[in-house]
């Protein structure tokens, strides 16, 4: 599957500000990335790599505005498993890269969850576990713009069964992590997405690798083009400003293009 992407930021800053921006595809062995252009109108950029050596990140120290419009084309070739039948891996075994993502976080307090899944889930583990816990927040928390904010947690999300995918991925991450399953966010761009936007899944790790789940159940993993990961959304916001910035549009499309 091909993914075209078209995206357009445009920022009035009221000072000097250093702007961190994650919008560029990842280049990555399941998703070629080819034809991309970022047109950030005479804007200086010094490029870093992400988390986890996946993506990018790009810093702007701006004094007016903050304009970027970035088109690219992501060939998606996903092995999909069967994740669900899929087992679980020592904690002692883990990657030490991994190990982090077993651990609670700003927006995934996993410690506040051990007891819930121990009683709610008892004897599950592994892939077994990570599908039930999707279905689970899929089947029970609802799909409404407006409903969260930038500092709702999963436990907040927890008690009023709402928000967007930023809360469900939280919310999947969370519940995972505290069945002993590393598990991590990712931003991506999505085939489906309803309305079109910025897209944020869950990566869980099991027999020695990551496995894409989007507890909104708007993507397929194959139809999915990652863009960073991390521990929450701390990680891998598109924009994060160190100074006042007021968005003026914003607008994301994903289309499929013809093999």
């Amino acid at each position: 599957m091909i993914l075209k992407i078209d995206v357009t930021l445009d920022y009035a800053l009221a000072a000097p500000t250093d702007c961190l921006v994650q919008i560029n595809a990842a280049a990555l062995p399941d998703q070629a990335v080819r034809n991309e252009h970022l047109n950030a109108h005479g804007a200086e950029a010094q490029i870093n790599p992400a988390e986890d050596e996946i993506g990018l990140r790009l810093w702007f120290h701006e004094a007016d505005a903050l304009t970027l419009d970035y088109t690219t084309e992501v060939r998606i070739d996903r092995d999909i498993h069967d994740i669900g039948t899929l087992s679980a891996d020592s904690p002692a075994d883990l990657p030490r890269d991994v190990v982090k993502y077993l651990l609670p976080s700003r927006f995934c307090p996993s410690d506040k969850f051990l007891s819930y899944i121990a009683t709610a889930f008892p004897g599950m583990t592994g892939g077994a576990l990570a599908v039930e816990l999707e279905e689970f927040v899929r089947r029970n928390f609802s799909y409404v713009p407006g409903a969260s904010g930038p500092e709702t947690s999963a436990l907040e999300t927890f008690v009023t069964r709402q928000g967007v995918c930023r809360d469900f991925a939280h919310m999947l991450v969370t519940l995972a992590r505290a069945g002993t399953i590393p598990a991590r966010v990712a931003s991506c761009y999505g085939l489906g997405v309803t309305p079109q936007d910025f897209h944020l899944v869950a990566e869980v790790w099991l027999e020695g690798r990551w496995h894409v789940m989007d507890p909104t159940g708007m993507c397929a993993p194959d139809e999915i083009a990652r863009i960073c990961v991390g521990r929450d959304a701390t990680d891998v916001a598109f924009l994060t400003s160190y100074g006042p910035a007021n968005l003026l549009r914003q607008s994301v499309e994903v289309s499929r293009l013809s093999e």
